[in-house]
């Protein structure tokens, strides 16, 4: 029998969010159902089963794409892959989406500090984890369990250069257990207007304008993972054109 372990957030309101993330679940009871089964469907009271007093029902309100845990599509970096258009998320093929996982640790990295190639060929010797075509990577960060404006503000985050190397050694879909793949975006900004370099905002995210690939922003539960020996599902929901959509994202052990 599998052990499966969530590697995705509930879908809830959370005070502490930036405004912009805030979703409202709205809850509706079964009596609530009564009036649309009565006058809708026609069914009479006195014909309803036996202790059925109707359906629950929920509406999900102010949930962007990118609100909660999610997979980013090729789109959201860029209309175009090497001049090709490139894919939206109901274009992924599921085949990508599912494989074997490798946890790179790099909880280590302080607020701002860069993950390099460097970091990650330390952490893959230290491991013995193997890098192969089709696997999914996980960059454990140690940050999906912080609150607040510090979720958005701080972190590390994945270079350009790194990230190519693991999208040239075949690796589609990787993820992050933090706000963003890149570092904070408004330290990228500061910084970029700081040295005067057009190169530092959104480095890794528009590594997607040459190379396809695809990754995964505010996993969780990373630090129960081992290195290696398990299986990534990464199952989005199939939204027309959407840039990113939300995913039950788990890790998956075969006994």
């Amino acid at each position: 029998m599998s052990r499966i372990i969530d590697l995705s957030k509930t879908i809830e309101y959370n005070k502490k969010d930036p405004w912009f993330m805030r979703i409202k679940v709205e809850n509706k009871a079964h009596r609530k159902s009564k009036f649309l089964i009565r006058f809708f469907v026609g069914l009479p009271v006195r014909l309803f089963p036996s202790k059925f007093i109707g359906w629950a029902d929920d509406t999900i309100l102010g949930m962007g794409v990118h609100s909660s845990t999610h997979i980013d599509a090729p789109w959201h970096y860029s209309e175009t892959v090497n001049g090709k258009k490139a894919k939206t998320i109901d274009e992924v093929p599921l085949e990508w989406l599912y494989g074997e996982g490798i946890v790179i640790d790099m909880s280590h990295k302080a607020d701002f500090d860069i993950i390099t190639i460097d970091d990650i060929q330390a952490d893959l010797k230290k491991s013995g984890a193997e890098i192969a075509p089709g696997k999914i990577v996980l960059i454990k960060t140690g940050r999906s369990k912080v609150q607040g404006e510090d979720y958005i503000n701080k972190g590390t985050g994945m270079s350009k250069e790194a990230t190519e190397w693991l999208i040239e050694r075949g690796i589609k879909v990787m993820g992050i257990d933090q706000w963003g793949f890149d570092l904070p975006l408004r330290y990228m900004a500061a910084k970029a207007k700081e040295t005067s370099n057009s190169e530092l905002f959104w480095q890794a995210h528009l590594v997607g304008q040459k190379h396809e690939y695809l990754h995964m922003e505010q996993l969780v539960n990373l630090e129960a993972l081992p290195p290696f020996g398990f299986k990534v599902a990464v199952f989005p929901l199939k939204i027309k054109g959407a840039s990113a959509a939300p995913a039950r994202v788990v890790a998956i052990f075969d006994n």
